[in-house]
């Protein structure tokens, strides 16, 4: 007898689709057969029914419980809502950020000691974190071997924000650094002079509101800012880097071109530039403080670009950048720019980012753009690859996987999206009133139910959810790449 089987059910990986039945034992996926055999041999036995089975989600941009990094604003989830809205959306590891201040003495080892300790003990899913470079300081590049020991194979840097902007010559020794260290970089990227630049001239101008954001950020930053990327990865010996959250035709078709070329380019989007555009933002009021992000989510003609990269593999991964706060919160959320000279708020001090852990996989499972396997890739499989945790996360292979799965429902549903119904600390959905057709019926974590949608809702217990140690990204460190190499420049 197997600790838990499901039966009848469709099996979906990032390549196969197959009815098959899956026996799990302890912590692990034990055997795949034939639909239906393995019916009588589980200790617990979940009917399938005829639905779809991935590999349990991971989103890997996901913010949680950082300082207050730009004046205003405090993330409303913590790793306890954060994780707990992760798994009733169909997650079962996320990846948040360990920040690395500008100013500081502590190390990249210290501040993911310190993120550790916030999670550890908390959390209904597994999770790992990215370092979150604000500094490029020697005694900071100087840590990433001990990085590596701690299971830490990946970076974040910013190319605009005060708080966090890396020049280019700072950008050129992160990449250097990480390359030594086969360490993944990701980058936000958007030009930060242009943009203060522009916040300037609309203030000057007394255009204030919400909608603003969008006109302070116009795609050509994002465009400017993806190409600048590319030839500053490229200038070091052609170091992978991943472009996150893009938004853009422009920077899309600029990344594809460098992919076409053989650059080790990788990209991720997120569901707000697949469902909101910029007019989202430009609601009675202050309305349009919910859908306050960056990039910002553009039009219509983006949304399809963005829809094609996905199908055709221009972006490897599409995660959340979950990124909560509070929306009636005038100490630590969005309200927390509004005054009485400015009473639908000043835009370039909205809190940036919105929620979207737990509905990620909905949204998109429910869209029909995209097929199973692209779905199993997007939601879970590439980020594993890229992220070190494959084949541990991300398949589902005997003996060798995680027993971590999403189930959805066998039929399509006829769901409304409202905040009532997600899991997160947040007092509104950017995807209020959506209709979605399906939704994670069972997230199964390590072989332990921890999300039954028509039986208790989540049924995992807080602290459940590991620290996940990980190693080097997956095919993109070529054994024969070149070395950077000052007498060939």
């Amino acid at each position: 007898m197997y600790d838990l089987v499901i039966t009848n059910g469709i099996c979906v990986t990032a390549s196969d689709v197959a009815p098959l039945d899956i026996a799990i034992q302890g912590e692990k996926i034990a055997l795949l057969a034939p639909s239906g055999s393995l019916a009588k041999q589980g200790t617990r036995v979940i009917d399938a029914e005829g639905g779809f089975i991935m590999p349990g989600g991971i989103d890997c941009h996901v913010h949680l419980q950082e300082p207050s990094l730009f004046g205003k604003g405090t993330s409303s989830d913590d790793y306890e809502s954060g994780s707990r809205s992760a798994i009733a959306g169909g997650n079962t590891t996320i990846i948040t950020f360990a920040p690395l201040q500008k100013e500081t003495t502590a190390t990249p080892v210290n501040v993911v000691h310190d993120t550790r300790a916030l999670a550890d003990g908390r959390c209904y899913s597994d999770f790992s974190f990215h370092l979150l470079m604000g500094t490029a300081a020697p005694r900071a590049l100087q840590d990433f071997p001990r990085l590596r020991e701690e299971g830490i194979s990946s970076i974040k840097i910013y190319m605009t924000y005060q708080a966090l902007q890396l020049r280019d010559g700072d950008i050129l020794s992160v990449l250097l650094a990480a390359r030594k260290n086969k360490i993944l970089t990701m980058i936000h990227a958007e030009n930060g002079e242009v943009l203060d630049w522009l916040t300037h001239q609309l203030e000057a101008a007394e255009l204030f509101a919400p909608k603003y954001h969008s006109n302070s950020r116009p795609p050509i930053l994002e465009a400017e800012a993806t190409n600048r990327a590319i030839a500053l990865s490229s200038l070091i010996a052609d170091t992978p880097i991943l472009l996150v959250h893009v938004s853009d035709v422009g920077a899309t078709t600029r990344i594809r071109e460098a992919q076409t070329l053989g650059q080790p380019i990788l990209a991720e989007t997120c569901p707000q530039y697949l469902f909101l555009t910029r007019h989202d933002l430009d609601k009675p009021g202050f309305e349009g403080a919910k859908c306050v992000c960056s990039p910002p989510p553009r039009d219509k003609n983006d949304q399809e670009a963005i829809w094609t990269g996905l199908d055709n593999g221009t972006f490897a991964i599409l995660s959340s950048d979950h990124c909560p706060f509070r929306y009636d919160d005038a100490e630590s959320g969005k309200k927390t720019c509004i005054t009485a000279e400015h009473p639908v708020g000043q835009f370039k001090y909205i809190p940036n980012g919105l929620p979207g852990v737990e509905t990620r996989m909905p949204l998109a499972m429910s869209a029909g753009k995209l097929e199973l396997t692209k779905l199993v890739q997007v939601f879970s499989t590439n980020a594993a690859k890229l992220y070190g945790l494959y084949p541990r996360k991300g398949a589902l292979i005997p003996g060798v996987s995680d027993a971590d799965l999403t189930i959805w429902y066998p039929g399509k549903l006829d769901l409304t999206v409202t905040n009532d119904m997600l899991h997160h600390n947040t007092d509104y959905t950017p995807y209020e009133g959506r209709k979605v057709t399906n939704w994670p019926r069972y997230t199964v974590l390590r072989g332990q139910v921890v999300w039954d949608r028509d039986n208790g809702g989540v049924v995992g217990r807080k602290g459940y959810g590991q620290f996940i140690k990980r190693d080097a990204a997956l095919g993109i460190w070529k054994p024969d790449a070149k070395t950077f190499d000052l007498e060939s420049l």
